[in-house]
């Protein structure tokens, strides 16, 4: 009886539980959606969804937050298919994963609130060396994960996507061209390294092309790291006994 009685309290409690969540009203306003990228073909991807909660939900957003048990796909259940990862790789997937419910911040009808998620994707762009110390990088659109229309996928309503290049490349070719900054579009980029494209954008053709020129020191960095990953300690070996060589060399030639 005792047992009986556990499992139909635990059950209202549960009903309780969800309840809640079904009387919880989220409703996402803007998704941003950055995207910086690195010479190793990987990415950094930061998101930040901000939600409207309603007055009603507003006790029930912050019991939400501080909540140790709701994972992200609980959270998904609450603001919709909006909170995912639009940018994924579907071979290897996402890594170094955070989510972050952030504060409440009220106003007269409720209060606004973020959701951050932040994680690194390999292989969101390919490179190709065309000349030395030239490099080329293109953007891989196989990894966005955006809704879809009958055109292909595009941006969803209110959604900023935003691509930051590494520090020294310059975009050749970019398509769609980029809503902001909008006046580089005549410069051709010219020492812009961030472009945004806003919602309504289709991005079944996009592309995005940029070059990077590597420095002498950094191709003799590369060269020596190269070395090392194939010999060990025994390319500093050889590279103090070719040192040794040098002075020895020198010093007999000097007498």
């Amino acid at each position: 009886m005792k047992a009986l009685l556990g499992i139909i309290i635990a059950s209202l409690l549960a009903i309780a539980f969800m309840q809640g969540f079904a009387y919880a009203s989220y409703s996402v306003t803007n998704l941003n959606t950055t995207v910086s990228l690195n010479t190793n073909t990987s990415a950094q991807v930061t998101e930040i969804l901000t939600l409207h909660v309603s007055n009603s939900s507003v006790s029930q957003y912050e019991t939400d937050r501080i909540a140790l048990n709701l994972t992200l796909s609980t959270w998904q259940t609450l603001v919709g298919p909006l909170l995912v990862q639009h940018i994924i790789n579907p071979k290897s997937g996402v890594y170094s994963f955070k989510f972050i419910p952030g504060p409440l911040v009220p106003n007269y009808n409720g209060g606004t609130a973020e959701l951050i998620m932040s994680y690194n994707v390999y292989n969101v762009t390919s490179v190709n060396q065309t000349a030395p110390r030239k490099f080329v990088y293109s953007f891989n659109r196989n990894v966005f994960n955006f809704e879809h229309a009958a055109s292909g996928e595009v941006l969803p309503q209110n959604t900023t996507f935003t691509i930051i290049i590494p520090k020294g490349a310059q975009i050749s070719s970019v398509y769609p061209i980029p809503d902001s900054p909008v006046s580089n579009f005549t410069t051709g980029y010219v020492n812009t390294t961030k472009v945004s494209w806003f919602d309504g954008e289709p991005l079944s053709k996009f592309s995005l092309v940029f070059v990077v020129h590597e420095s002498l020191s950094s191709e003799v960095e590369a060269f020596f790291s190269g070395v090392y990953s194939k010999l060990g300690i025994l390319a500093y070996v050889i590279l103090i006994a070719i040192i040794a060589g040098f002075v020895a060399y020198a010093y007999v030639k000097s007498k």
